[in-house]
């Protein structure tokens, strides 16, 4: 089946455009490439399965389905060959409200929550959001132009304290992209081991792996020693464009840690989107051919995406090996104190930035657009870049 991720869907104006928060953030002469939010829109089987939930007319209080569990449970053995079982699925509205509620279920005030920067910049504002001591270690940065970002365990283990509870991890990793390294994690196993850690391990962008042939194992699947202490949180949300439909799921192996989790739960979540539940069931059900034809976009774009960025003086980036997102070194680039912002008045493209994810000087890119819209932006960028 051919899908259309080429003709631009009209996103800002009220003939087509429904507000959101990509496209009306900024004014209508800035094109948008920040938050995590493609513009292709979801897979067909997805939409005829909202049009029918519609029709039903009914939009009560709803249960989580056993067909839905079935079908992530399916999913999971397919692509991660990893066995879960329907009861170690907890579902919520997101992922971001699962870490805040993973620091209350697992974590006591004072107590320390660790992560890594550069990251996703919710990830920076739990500990503080409940009452808990953010911790931070760094990744090193490449060391070369086009070199990876990698795991520094020394500045990771040198972070951790007596205080230290629990571990915010991301796999693959926003903003940079990286695909975790065997080695790597590994490493960071034994670190958790040693230290006695929980880990929550966002793996949202875990079905975006732009490598040919490139194979998603969660971390709990990996070294099954972590599996008693370790929350993996999955969504459809980023590899199918339903972001906004909320419905995300925690994946707890270890009953008692269900329970603290579901606990914590209690009162702070609404029940499940109806509309959301049926969108994760159609999309994992039905939605791999899509999910492969957008690969084979977003590939493509990657490669024109660094073929621009060679061009540009003083800006490197490491191609990221999974998701739409690309994280871009401007520090050199004679941009001031806040590339993001001179970029944003001087060319109208809206990146992320960098300092919302602990390291100023950066911005962070979205690519999931269609070439035509991206074409757009670049040129854009090639007017302020290219002197």
């Amino acid at each position: 089946m051919a899908f259309d991720f080429a003709t631009p869907i009209e996103r800002r104006h009220p003939a087509g455009g429904w507000p959101s928060q990509k496209w009306h953030r900024y004014g209508d002469e800035v094109l948008p490439l920040w938050v995590a939010d493609m513009d292709f829109a979801s897979p067909p089987a997805v939409l005829e399965a909202l049009r029918a939930r519609v029709d039903h007319g009914v939009f009560g209080y709803g249960l989580v389905p056993d067909s839905l569990r079935e079908t992530l449970c399916a999913w999971s053995r397919e692509h991660y060959g990893w066995a879960i079982a329907p009861e170690w699925q907890h579902w919520l509205p997101g992922v971001v409200p699962a870490l805040h509620l993973a620091s209350l279920a697992l974590t006591e005030p004072g107590d320390g929550v660790l992560t890594v920067t550069p990251i996703y910049p919710p990830f920076l504002h739990v500990a503080e959001r409940t009452g808990r001591l953010a911790q931070r270690a760094a990744l090193a940065a490449p060391t070369a132009p086009g070199q990876p970002w990698r795991l520094d365990l020394d500045a990771l283990a040198a972070a951790v304290t007596p205080e230290t509870r629990l571990l915010l991890w991301c796999q693959p990793h926003n903003p940079t992209g990286r695909v975790w390294s065997r080695d790597e994690l590994a490493g960071l196993a034994e670190l958790v081991t040693r230290h006695g850690l929980h880990v929550v391990s966002d793996e949202l962008h875990c079905d975006l792996l732009l490598e040919e042939g490139a194979r998603h194992v969660p971390l709990a699947a990996a070294f099954p020693e972590l599996a008693a202490r370790t929350m993996t949180l999955w969504a459809p949300s980023k590899t199918f464009n339903l972001a906004g439909l909320t419905a995300a799921c925690a994946v707890i192996p270890d009953p008692a840690l269900r329970r603290r989790f579901a606990a914590a739960a209690k009162g702070l979540m609404p029940d499940g989107n109806v509309m959301g539940l049926v969108a994760a069931e159609a999309a994992y059900a039905h939605g791999d051919p899509w999910r492969q034809a957008l690969l084979a976009v977003l590939r493509s774009h990657r490669a024109t995406l660094v073929e621009r960025v060679a061009r540009w003086p003083g800006v490197t980036m490491s191609a990221p090996e999974s998701t739409y997102l690309a994280w871009l070194d401007l520090r050199e680039a004679g941009l001031g104190a806040s590339p993001q912002r001179t970029l944003l008045e001087g060319a109208g493209v809206a990146l992320s930035d960098g300092a919302d994810f602990g390291h100023p000087g950066y911005a962070r890119l979205n690519f999931g657009t269609t070439a035509t819209q991206l074409e757009a932006a670049l040129a854009r960028l090639d007017g302020m870049l290219i002197r």
